[in-house]
């Protein structure tokens, strides 16, 4: 029987030892997808002692059921939709395009709020680890990938608590490592395998990533002053 973590913080202590690996390497930056990634990408990357930002990904939630996802999109203006599901829904293009223009005016609120734009950041040569509290269809985590591939990272890696055993195979074949902590044979929803999974509010978002600034930059030794030789 897969034990239940008691909140998001509790899995991103769990996770965190799955990453060690990783620990105090200069080009390891983990990135959380709000809201929910966020506690968890706190402990990961506060114990990897790496830098913390947010990869800001919505899901695009079908007509009447915006709980069920028919695509995603992600910082930077990638969309895409699951052809097959907007088939047997029936939902048409202008129906497709307000969801997306939806979702893209609460990308750009959160950006404003989050005090962050990672859609800009140069990551080349950087080590991507991609946190959020779990997964079932993976299709916000498969936007955050996609938009990633296109600013050529030298790894994109991905981390959950928990996910269904399907999604973490499917995402396996999509980047270069991924850690799913627990993947119970018996998984209806992400939720379940938590004992608090009340929603995080963007102030805690907020707190987190400005925690995780400063903790970052009081862990970086000082550039030392070479003077020069008389």
């Amino acid at each position: 029987m897969t034990t239940r973590f008691k909140d998001r913080s509790d899995a991103g202590r769990a996770l965190a030892e799955k990453f060690e690996h990783y620990a105090d390497r200069p080009n390891v930056v983990v990135l959380a997808l709000p809201r929910g990634g966020v506690p968890v990408g706190y402990e990961v990357a506060t114990r990897l002692r790496a830098p913390l930002d947010v990869f800001l990904v919505r899901k695009l939630g079908a007509p009447g059921h915006e709980e069920f996802a028919i695509g995603a999109i992600a910082s930077g203006g990638l969309w895409f939709v699951n052809d097959d599901v907007v088939r047997q829904l029936g939902i048409s293009r202008r129906q497709i395009q307000e969801i997306v223009e939806r979702e893209e005016r609460e990308l750009e609120r959160r950006s404003e709020v989050y005090g962050s734009d990672f859609s800009k950041a140069d990551v080349r040569g950087q080590i991507v680890i991609l946190i959020d509290d779990g997964l079932a269809t993976g299709s916000t985590m498969r936007a955050a990938v996609a938009a990633l591939k296109q600013k050529h990272p030298e790894r994109i890696v991905i981390g959950v608590p928990v996910s269904s055993p399907s999604t973490c195979e499917e995402l396996e074949r999509e980047v270069d490592e991924i850690v799913c902590f627990h993947t119970p044979d018996q998984f209806y929803a992400v939720g379940e395998w938590y004992e608090d999974f009340s929603q995080t509010s963007d102030d805690e978002v907020r707190e987190l990533l400005n925690r995780a600034r400063t903790q970052f930059a009081q862990s970086v030794p000082p550039v030392p002053i070479l003077w020069p030789t008389l």
